[in-house]
């Protein structure tokens, strides 16, 4: 007989035990029939699969914008496709028939496909809609099968597609090959194998388990704005086109956090269709994946370091006779000019390379060698891309006096887009490297988006130098086309380059192959956004002043009114 007194302790502990047990069934059911729904959905769909594979799954990709709307760049589509048992086929030309009245089919193809007997599985057409789906099935042709399937979607296209790449087979498993799918192949990546077992080996085999951080399974949100993206895909395009280019390119930054809002390159592909494409050089990103000499353009981080060091300053005057020797070579400036006894912002305004060489020269080789090194020419910006090269820079090495010479005016020396990019970014943002970053971090299965760990930037400038030379770009700006791109409300601080380009497996320089550049940041004051165009081979134009300056112009008043930037002035 049980005592009154040791019953309701009893009772009590059944009670909170009996509770707990009924919270955890709640909870994972929510779990299972919420958060899981899709894997289950997914068991359902098996029926509808073909023997050879199960339906392929994988997490999406999303754009950003201004509005915090996330549009799909890339995602899973629902689709079927029409198979046949070529065996079970007697009548091949009525079962042609009958197929192509309702969707169009290649005839040769399938005829090709009816005359394998021993293979029991052969695919006639794929991605069909549901309507055409069940047509096909309602026409009960022996032999005839329809199947579900997935398969990978991008909605825009050609959209990005060198910044997102695609997927592929390795083997037998679909994998990213490219892109953001390869970078992230294992966030993205899904395994449908944990969603099937046993309701209630799922609700205790989950008590006390910790989530592993090397399992970590979500959807990818890019940091680069949709809208920004297509106006700058616009414009490479026609840049192209305009100047019969072999590749035209913008990247558009914030120098402050190293976010790429748009990276846009022309000719592109579709990835929906990549199996289309001739060149699989198409799939790299030529930004990131491909190393130019800039000339030029790279003249203010020269004059940036040689500031830093105290060795010269913007009023610092040196005596331009239009050429220069170093060792058995004569440098001259672009047009072979001399100017006479002028400053070092006529140096930067009018492009002077015997001014970068009088730099280079008063800096001394060990010091212009340790501050050109300090931008990390010879490393990997970091970026969450794929495939990047670094920069090759034996010229900064090396014992020759020419090399460095050349150097100072950004000859001889060559690297990514990307990289110049990051080095730039330290005139703009009071003198860091910043590391550039594609991704804004991972979306969980409600929505948050997690950021991925991010490095501390580096700084290479004193916050004064930054200054200074912001505001000798400034006056570079105000002085194209004699003042026809100033704008009265807002400070632009940029500079243009052309470079030669130097011959594939022989020494020395094509004749008449350049690559034009164009970096500006604004407003100068307080800079939002960095932008970096690189021109590769244009005809019809000598100059980055020619081709360059007047797209940037387009897309600063398009960013300015997209974003609503407040004048500096």
């Amino acid at each position: 007989m049980i005592k009154a007194g040791n019953f309701k302790p009893r009772f009590i502990f059944l009670y909170c035990l009996t509770t707990l047990l009924g919270l955890l069934i709640i909870g994972r059911l929510f779990d299972l029939q919420i958060v899981k729904a899709e894997s289950y959905k997914e068991r359902a769909n098996r029926q509808f699969v073909t023997p050879k594979n199960l339906l392929f799954n994988r997490g999406a990709i999303y754009f950003s914008n201004k509005d915090d709307v996330r549009p799909v760049a890339a995602s899973m589509q629902l689709t079927y496709k029409i198979t046949i048992n070529p065996k079970q086929i007697t009548e091949p030309e009525v079962v042609f028939e009958k197929l192509n009245q309702i969707t169009e089919i290649d005839q040769a193809d399938f005829l090709k496909k009816v005359e394998k007997k021993l293979d029991p599985y052969e695919e006639i057409k794929t991605r069909l809609d549901e309507v055409t789906a069940k047509q096909i099935e309602n026409l009960k042709i022996t032999g005839v099968s329809v199947y579900k399937e997935k398969w990978r979607f991008y909605p825009g296209g050609d959209s990005a597609s060198q910044v997102l790449g695609f997927i592929g087979f390795k083997g037998d498993k679909l994998i990213g090959r490219y892109g953001i799918e390869r970078q992230y192949e294992d966030v993205l990546s899904r395994t449908n194998d944990g969603a099937y077992v046993n309701f209630f080996a799922e609700v205790f085999s989950a008590i006390g388990k910790n989530v592993s951080k090397n399992n970590v399974e979500g959807d990818i949100v890019l940091s680069i704005d949709s809208n920004v993206q297509k106006f700058a895909e616009e414009q490479v395009d026609d840049i192209t086109t305009k100047y019969a280019a072999e590749m035209a390119g913008v990247i558009v930054m914030d120098p402050q956090t190293g976010e790429i809002i748009a990276m846009a390159s022309s000719p592109r592909f579709n990835p929906n269709d990549f199996k289309d494409v001739e060149s699989l050089g198409l799939f790299q990103n030529p930004l990131v994946e491909r190393v130019y000499e800039y000339g030029s353009v790279i003249k203010p981080l020269v004059v940036a370091a040689a500031i830093d060091e105290g060795v010269i300053t913007p009023e610092t005057r040196y005596t331009d006779n239009g050429s220069v020797t170093v060792a058995d070579k004569t440098i001259k400036n672009f047009d072979g000019k001399a100017r006479g006894n002028v400053p070092m912002q006529t140096v930067l305004d009018q492009s002077l390379n015997t001014g970068m060489v009088f730099i280079e020269q008063k800096m001394g080789t060990q010091l212009f060698r340790s501050k050109m090194l300090n931008y990390e020419f010879d490393k990997k910006t970091g970026i969450d891309l794929p495939g990047e090269v670094v920069g090759l820079i034996a010229n900064l090495k090396g014992p020759s006096p020419v090399g460095y010479a050349t150097a100072s005016f950004g000859q001889g020396i060559a690297f990514s887009s990307i990289t110049a990019a990051k080095a730039f970014s330290s005139i703009a943002n009071g003198g860091y490297l910043v590391t550039p970053t594609i991704t804004k971090g991972y979306a969980n299965k409600s929505g948050e988006i997690i950021p991925f760990e991010k490095t501390t930037p580096k700084q290479v400038l004193k916050p004064e130098t930054s200054k200074t030379v912001t505001d000798m770009l400034v006056h570079v700006f105000e002085q194209y086309g004699n003042g026809a791109y100033k704008m009265e409300h807002y400070s632009i601080a940029a500079k243009t380059g052309t470079a030669q380009i130097a011959k594939e497996g022989a020494s020395g320089y094509e004749e008449d192959k350049y690559t034009h550049s164009f970096f500006a940041f604004f407003p100068a004051s307080k800079p939002k956004y960095l932008v970096f165009y690189t021109l590769r081979n244009p005809r019809g134009a000598s100059f980055a002043s020619q081709t360059l300056i007047g797209p940037f112009t387009e897309l600063a008043k398009y960013l300015i009114h997209y974003y609503q930037i407040p004048p500096d002035r």
